[in-house]
């Protein structure tokens, strides 16, 4: 039960939001969608023991279907929906379907997701519940809410996505640009969940990094001329060519200075470099486009010792003038540390995140460059006690205990 458990767990992982998104665009109803692929992973684990079927992902698509089948005959309303029904059971009728027929609705379920009527942070929350299959409480934690408050947000904009009749589809270019902001934002978070792994989970959801690169290079073609999203595929193409260097055969992170740069992918790096160089040539830098540009400095570099901190530093600074957050600060007083010192960068830093790991680590990491060991070793615990997965805490219990060694 156990390896089925695991099993279904990669499943959820992978295929959710593929899944999903095929079943809205069935159903058009985010609520029903979800609950019946929530009740079709609940009946896989009653009778794949009896036998594993060839197409897990077919099967589930199919079960769900059949569970949607079954509510609606359910509901008091069914004369309404007559014609879904229909519908659903004229696709149950098809079989189960090859994993490779199934179709992507994706892009289509962000645009949807990304309806202006919806304010930002509704977009981003629904659309990481959908398609990246985030627990209420994992996306109450990243908008430092209560799971509550976000359930409740979650259902209202289920609710006005059903009353409004807002159309499940990528829409016209000019609906794009009301919506283009939150569908790039969202995009990049679903490429950061790919590096956000749990404990006891692969450090690194490759399958996630590249669903996220192919959706950003999706909106790229559809919006050719703007500057932004370019800019994101950059990001995305840049940052994920140095995964191939990222862990030691221990599946501990290896930080930035101690990284194999001839194993990072070269091919991706040379697109990420042509990508924001064309962007930036259109004289509208934005958020994305100036982290891709602190991602192609690194890279460029010969070694981390050879890196340009100082024009990070700067592009920081404007970057906070921008997205004015306490994760840009930090991450600006990280360069300034290297720029100008650690005792620089540690008089940077901002406050009001005391319950953010990486604020934890790298006011660790200014601290034993500066030989103040005590004060980096509670450091270091802090941030261990922040931290959910097993390449970062393999890094900084390493780091840990070297302040013992020396």
């Amino acid at each position: 039960m156990e390896r089925l458990q695991a099993e279904l767990a990669a499943i959820m992982r992978d295929d959710w939001g593929r899944l999903l998104a095929v079943l809205i665009a069935n159903l058009r109803d985010f609520q029903l969608a979800e609950d019946c692929l929530s009740d079709a992973f609940t009946s896989a684990l009653e009778h794949w023991p009896r036998g594993r079927p060839g197409n897990p992902q077919g099967w589930l698509l199919q079960v769900a279907r059949r569970k949607a089948i079954d509510r609606i005959r359910r509901a008091k309303t069914r004369a309404k929906l007559q014609p879904d029904l229909a519908y659903l059971m004229a696709l149950d009728a098809e079989g189960v379907e090859a994993t490779h027929a199934i179709p992507d609705e994706r892009l289509r379920l962000i645009f949807t997701a990304c309806h202006p009527a919806l304010d930002p942070k509704t977009c981003i929350a629904l659309t990481l519940r959908t398609l990246c299959g985030l627990s209420t409480l994992e996306i109450a934690r990243a908008f430092l809410d209560k799971e509550a408050t976000m359930a409740q947000r979650l259902a209202r904009a289920r609710a006005k996505i059903a009353k409004a009749g807002i159309p499940y589809a990528v829409p016209e270019p000019q609906a794009w640009e009301e919506r283009l902001a939150s569908v790039l934002t969202v995009i990049y978070l679903i490429f950061n969940e790919g590096y956000s792994a749990s404990a006891g989970e692969a450090p690194i959801r490759h399958s996630l990094c590249d669903e996220a690169t192919r959706l950003a290079r999706a909106v790229d073609s559809l919006c050719p001329g703007d500057p932004e999203a370019t800019g994101l595929l950059a990001l995305l193409l840049l940052n994920h060519a140095r995964s191939p260097a990222r862990l030691d055969a221990a599946g501990a992170a290896i930080p930035l200075e101690d990284q194999d740069r001839s194993r990072w992918d070269q091919d991706r790096v040379r697109e990420g470099l042509s990508r924001i160089e064309t962007a930036l040539r259109r004289g509208r830098p934005g958020p994305f486009q100036l982290q891709a540009a602190i991602s192609a400095i690194h890279v460029e570099a010969v070694d981390f010792e050879s890196t340009h901190w100082d024009e990070i530093a700067l592009i920081y600074d404007r970057l906070l003038e921008l997205t004015p957050n306490p994760v840009v600060a930090l991450n600006r007083a990280v360069a300034l540390s290297f720029a100008q010192g650690p005792a620089v960068g540690l008089t940077s830093l901002p406050g009001g995140l005391d319950d953010y790991q990486s604020f934890h680590a790298a006011r660790a990491d200014m601290l034993r460059r500066l030989d103040r060991a005590a004060e980096a070793r509670l450091a270091y615990d802090r941030a261990l006690a922040l931290t959910g997965n097993d390449a970062d805490r393999l890094l900084l219990t390493k780091r840990r205990d070297g302040l013992d060694a020396s």
